[in-house]
């Protein structure tokens, strides 16, 4: 990569280098497993066929892109190079000292349109939004987790991985209760993963507490995530409690309370 070249033939050459590395079945794979069919989460989506390792092999050529190239690669329409992008935010973030990580962090939210699938989420909120965001108020991530567009939900919740990987699962708990009522699958998923992770990396019985008050609200989506490594009897109690609940506010719906 050659410091003198202008920002938009350093593009072209990340979007080149991409090219050459994709694959054409998997270029007719991807659209159907990130649900880019019309009226599905990643309507629209654009994939050339770049696996994960292969774009860190690029992240690592153009780790120095500066923001007006990074901003050209993340509001592409092909996902490998928005994905691009943001593996480079997160290698920059890690290495940058604090004025460029809050430069990263605010570029990323000024940006959350473009991060709008799972994976784009998953492999940079913690690493940028939860790191920036240590020893920070937490305000942010209550807007976002009460957003209307269901991505910047997921960057919420996911953000607080960082947290947990310090061993500390108060937000992630609290982001949970925002979004316990989430119409989306996606959103279930989440934050049955981020619960279950707390009970792993923190303490289970952090988990076990937070599932006796609120295990029957949850949608059993995101129970099951939660529950996934326990043991099965303890697994089936819980099954067991959502059912029960289930069938009682089927029979009785007068007297259900809604969680504040």
């Amino acid at each position: 990569m050659q410091k003198n070249h202008k920002p938009v033939e350093l593009v072209n050459e990340v979007k080149k280098s991409l090219l050459q590395l994709a694959d054409p079945q998997k270029a007719n794979f991807y659209p159907r497993f990130f649900k880019t069919a019309p009226g599905q989460y990643g309507e629209g989506d654009q994939f050339i066929g770049v696996t994960v390792p292969n774009t860190r092999l690029i992240v690592k050529k153009y780790k120095d892109l500066d923001f007006r190239e990074l901003k050209e690669l993340i509001q592409s329409p092909i996902h490998e190079e928005r994905l691009c992008a943001l593996l480079i935010l997160v290698e920059q973030f890690k290495n940058g000292d604090t004025k460029t990580q809050e430069k990263i962090y605010k570029f990323y939210l000024a940006n959350t349109k473009y991060i709008n699938n799972w994976d784009l989420v998953d492999l940079s909120a913690d690493k940028i939004v939860g790191a920036y965001l240590e020893n920070k108020p937490k305000d942010i991530l209550f807007k976002l987790s009460k957003s209307q567009y269901l991505w910047e939900r997921r960057i919420a919740i996911l953000a607080t991985f960082h947290d947990i990987k310090k061993g500390e699962a108060n937000f992630t708990l609290q982001i949970v209760k925002i979004i316990i009522s989430d119409k989306h699958d996606l959103i279930h998923k989440a934050a049955g993963w981020m619960l279950r992770e707390a009970g792993k990396r923190c303490n289970k019985k952090i988990l076990t507490d937070f599932l006796d008050e609120y295990s029957t609200l949850m949608p059993r989506t995101m129970l099951r995530y939660a529950i996934e490594r326990f043991p099965e009897t303890e697994r089936q109690k819980y099954l067991n409690l959502k059912t029960t609940y289930n069938q009682h506010s089927k029979a009785r719906p007068w007297r259900l309370k809604v969680a504040g």
